[in-house]
């Protein structure tokens, strides 16, 4: 079986779940800036979310990239991971509209992690099905960012009860590390096709 079907079905429910984050913000009832400051902790974790959830869309889409066929466990695991990642709207508005408190803070955390182990079990399924000689094989390699962001998540959620500001740090800090350009599978790419086409 291909990857469209599975990318399209994917592409539109991450789709649904920004269009959802963005309308359960409350227009504010005033004309001024001023009116926008009550919003500034909702305005902070929608744009939180919204990164995360193109980190995940713009990495799936790689990851389907170089996949040549999925099986039943694929499909499986990949509603796994839109199960959590359906999740985000809800603990986003929680979470922004309780001023980042620790409870609603640390459950944030809570299907970050949830949607990082989802990604992973994804992976993995894909990576069965194609062999340890794969192209995706070859581009993940060690993958230390995609096992280092749990690990930073599970700091995170407990810091949510002390500090939840430095719940919040963490979160960001994952985001950015993921925003960092990983040329990773356009690299096994190209020298794919550098292989193909007789190049040293």
């Amino acid at each position: 079986m291909g990857t469209g079907r599975l990318e399209a079905f994917s592409d539109g429910v991450l789709a649904i779940i920004i269009t959802i984050m963005v309308l359960e913000m409350e227009v504010p009832h005033g004309v001024g800036f001023d009116a926008l400051k009550p919003l500034l902790p909702v305005l902070t974790s929608y744009v939180l979310s919204f990164v995360y959830l193109g980190i995940y869309w713009n990495n799936h889409h790689h990851m389907l990239h170089v996949t040549e066929r999925v099986s039943g466990a694929v499909l499986w695991a990949n509603l796994h991971l839109l199960f959590w990642l359906s999740l985000v709207p809800f603990v986003t508005s929680w979470m922004g509209g309780n001023r980042f408190a620790p409870v609603p803070t640390a459950l944030y955390g809570g299907v970050l992690l949830m949607a990082a182990i989802a990604y992973w079990v994804l992976q993995r399924a894909i990576l069965a099905e194609e062999g340890r000689d794969s192209l995706l094989a070859t581009a993940v390699g060690g993958d230390f960012k995609g096992k280092l962001s749990p690990v930073i998540y599970a700091i995170a959620i407990p810091s949510a009860f002390i500090r939840p500001w430095i719940a919040g740090a963490l979160y960001v800090a994952v985001a950015l590390m993921w925003l960092v350009p990983d040329r990773r599978i356009e690299r096994a790419l190209a020298e794919k096709a550098q292989r193909a086409t007789g190049g040293g």
